[in-house]
Order: structure tokens, then sequence, then C-alpha cells
């Protein structure tokens, strides 16, 4: 189901959050809608302040399946840490497997996760509400 494939792609992201220096002084943090509608996360700054936390905060009717409902109102991304200026990585952990990827902030508007789990890797797009 794609809305699984959208969790594990925002757990992946654990997240390296990667600002074009356009929108440097923006921040991450709100709310998330992937770009089907199925699910929405919302984005913090955690930790000291300069990590990224995500959490699954909403699933469309058709999305509320019994592999999707145990990550709701969870934590999909915690504490993920700044690599170099305006750029997080992190992993998180995904039906018992760590996952690594990055989340970068395209526009004010959109955010691409890029997440792996050995060779296999998925793209993302989400699209702030």
């Amino acid at each position: 189901m794609i809305i699984r494939s959208s969790i594990a792609a925002f757990a992946f992201a654990t997240a390296a959050l990667s600002l074009t220096p356009a929108f440097a002084a923006q921040s991450p943090a709100g709310t998330w809608e992937t770009v089907s509608g199925e699910s929405r996360f919302e984005v913090t700054l955690c930790g000291d302040g300069t990590q990224v936390c995500a959490k699954l905060v909403w699933l469309r009717d058709d999305a509320r399946t019994a592999e999707n409902l145990p990550y709701l109102n969870s934590y999909v991304l915690m504490g993920a840490k700044r690599a170099l200026e305006n750029k997080w990585r992190g992993s998180a952990e995904y039906m018992g497997e760590v996952v690594k990827g990055t989340l970068t902030l395209v526009d004010g508007d959109t955010i691409t996760i890029n997440g792996c789990k050995g060779a296999l890797c998925q793209k993302f797009e989400l699209t702030r509400i």
C-alpha cells in the first residue's frame, strides 16, 4: 500500500534537511502532507533546537490499516542531527529495522524525503499545509 511506503520513507528520512541558501532562514517546522493526501506529519525542531523530529498525526480513512495505525500519533523521526549547515541526518526504527535517509526543504512549501533500507531507496514529496 502506498501509505505504508510513505510512512517508511518518512522514517527513512530520519532526516537530513537540506536548505538552499534562499530558504536558510525558514524552518522545517510545521504540518506536511504527502502529495497523495494519505498522511500528515508534524515536523518540529527538537533536542537542543537544532535537531528535527516528525510525528505521524493524521491518516486518511482508506489509509487507516492495521499496518499504518501503530504509527499514528507516534514519532517516525527523532532527533535527526545537523550534518552540515542547514542539513540534518538521522535514522529511525521502522518495522524492527533501522533506516537512514534525508529530508530536503525544496522551497518553503515542499519537502522531499529520500530514504533507504538496505539497497532499496525511495523518494517522496510532501507539501506544507
